[in-house]
């Protein structure tokens, strides 16, 4: 586990090394169990770890030999007492197993945390990109200068 003190950070850190490893139960232990998602694939929003749990499981059951690594740009978040909100541009990059780069794509996110005895936990997570105007297609490439 990461030594930040910034609870997004480490959840980020976490999330990263979850989602390279495929490891389902690393992944939605970062979340409470009655986490809120409004996601930005498939469904309109989802409730429960449950849910979430199996999203992940056919995610990175859907990934094959494939792993992704995750990183985060403009990562902030603001504590208050047992309660966090932050924000990041998360890009996900697929990788072959012979090491090489396939595809990447770009996403914001946004998060409410609350501290409990197991530590962070996401209570509600927003994922959303830009739509272009003209096509209606999602802006899924993060612009160079931001």
């Amino acid at each position: 586990m990461t030594t930040q003190t910034d609870p997004l950070l480490q959840v980020l850190d976490a999330y990263a090394a979850a989602v390279l490893t495929k490891d389902v139960a690393a992944f939605a232990a970062l979340y409470d169990a009655d986490v809120h998602l409004f996601d930005m694939w498939g469904s309109w929003s989802m409730q429960g770890i449950a849910a979430w749990r199996d999203m992940a499981s056919g995610w990175f059951a859907s990934l094959g030999d494939e792993r992704v690594v995750v990183s985060s740009q403009q990562a902030q978040s603001t504590q208050l007492g047992d309660l966090a909100i932050g924000h990041a541009i998360l890009t996900f990059t697929a990788i072959a197993a012979d090491g090489s780069k396939l595809r990447s794509l770009d996403n914001r996110l946004t998060v409410a945390l609350r501290r409990n005895d197991d530590g962070w936990k996401i209570i509600h997570e927003h994922t959303s990109a830009p739509i272009e105007h003209a096509s209606m297609k999602a802006v899924l490439q993060y612009p160079a200068g931001g």
